[in-house]
């Protein structure tokens, strides 16, 4: 296994144990199917494990596991903050102690402000008292290190980086998200200042291995001594020396045994000419089947009305090239999870995104025709609850 550090010198392991996708069984987890692959992971060198309030049942099982086994400090513990479900400190402090009982422990090394995704929403969370809570559990030793979970636009982030004296800070990011959401300028701009960064969705939710194009699938099966989809994409983002830690949601042991394997020996540099040639085909193949050829340049924007444009035309390939379900559901995170949504919708036909559109395309068409599939019933439901009780 290899390591990076993170800002206080300690070791991460690049491979990360996501606990969000734990086999279900009879309602629940399956622990003890769990426990075995977790244990393998870090038998294998794995030392960090990231669950959340809100992922079922993950706190708990991760931390029987660690109970059954004896070995939590061999870990690094990360959860998350649910911030959007809380209107106190008080609140705060509730979640957090079930966090702490949950897991069984007395500290978490690794705490999350989740799915933060607008500095209005931190400046909310700032009023009521979190930079002072969160001084206090530093001071405490009951949180080591503090952060935040990210999906929104790069220029966004960016703000969000500067906006508090971050520990670290986590982003979906893989091939197909180079030039979305943090992107690798988010990337980069994180490193530079000095904060590690963990990776999420390398693989979005496997649809970069179960659910490539049949045309792509076919390019991985022309070459069989190659590397498989999952390793392409793994070894793509261990070979950029700001990626710090990648999270992988393991749920068989086989995915265990593939993971630790390409993370044993994979350093900056480690892509190969043929392997940087086959991602570019495998992404042209992925971009065939999508509805907009927008590349997320961004010259589009900022919008006059704040629409995500590029956001936008994101999900709504997604749910063309991935399922309509995963697209929806990006889209919601996106657009409406923030103080001033961002929705397609909001368009009032300007035109001043074509202007500058490198690629010339109808924006304004294109926009209504995403907010007509990407803007449910249930989406506006969610959207007028999240704005109503200020869920962002």
């Amino acid at each position: 296994m290899q390591y990076r550090k993170d800002k206080k010198g300690r070791d991460i392991s690049l491979l990360g144990y996501g606990c969000m996708r734990f086999t279900r069984k009879g309602g629940g987890i399956d622990l003890d199917k769990a426990e075995r692959e977790v244990m393998a992971a870090i038998r294998g060198g794995v030392n960090y494990l990231d669950t959340a309030y809100i992922y079922p049942g993950s706190e708990a099982a991760v931390g029987e596991i660690l109970r059954r086994n004896h070995c939590r400090d061999q870990v690094r513990l990360a959860t998350k903050l649910p911030h959007y479900l809380i209107r106190s400190m008080d609140g705060v402090e509730k979640i957090f102690r079930e966090e702490l009982r949950r897991l069984g422990t007395d500290h978490i090394d690794y705490y999350l402000m989740h799915m933060l995704t607008d500095t209005a929403t931190w400046e909310r969370l700032k009023k009521l008292g979190m930079e002072e809570w969160i001084a206090g559990k530093l001071a405490s030793g009951e949180i080591g290190n503090i952060g935040f979970s990210y999906h929104g636009n790069t220029p966004m982030f960016r703000e969000l980086v500067d906006a508090c004296d971050w520990d670290f800070c986590q982003i979906q990011y893989n091939y197909m998200d180079e030039t979305s959401q943090a992107g690798v300028d988010g990337l980069r701009y994180a490193h530079a200042r000095g904060l590690p960064v963990i990776i999420m969705e390398p693989l979005r939710g496997g649809r970069l291995v179960d659910l490539l194009p049949e045309s792509a699938k076919e390019l991985f099966r022309e070459n069989p001594e190659g590397p498989t989809p999952a390793a392409l994409a793994f070894r793509w983002l261990y070979d950029q020396p700001e990626v710090t830690c990648v999270l992988s949601g393991m749920s068989s042991m086989e995915m265990v045994e593939e993971n630790l394997a390409v993370a044993s020996d994979a350093r900056p540099g480690c892509m190969t000419s043929s392997d940087r040639s086959l991602i570019l085909r495998v992404r042209e193949e992925i971009r065939r089947s999508v509805k907009v050829g927008c590349t997320g340049c961004g010259y589009c924007m900022p919008c006059p009305r704040g629409v995500d444009i590029p956001g936008t035309f994101r999900c709504y390939n997604a749910m063309y090239s991935e399922g309509k379900a995963s697209g929806r559901r990006d889209y919601l995170q996106c657009t409406a999870m923030r103080k001033s949504p961002a929705s397609a919708s909001q368009c009032v036909g300007c035109g001043k995104c074509e202007s500058h559109c490198p690629q010339r395309l109808p924006i304004r068409q294109l926009l209504k025709d995403a907010a007509g599939e990407l803007e449910t019933v249930s989406y506006k439901a969610a959207r007028w609850g999240i704005q109503t009780f200020r869920l962002w």
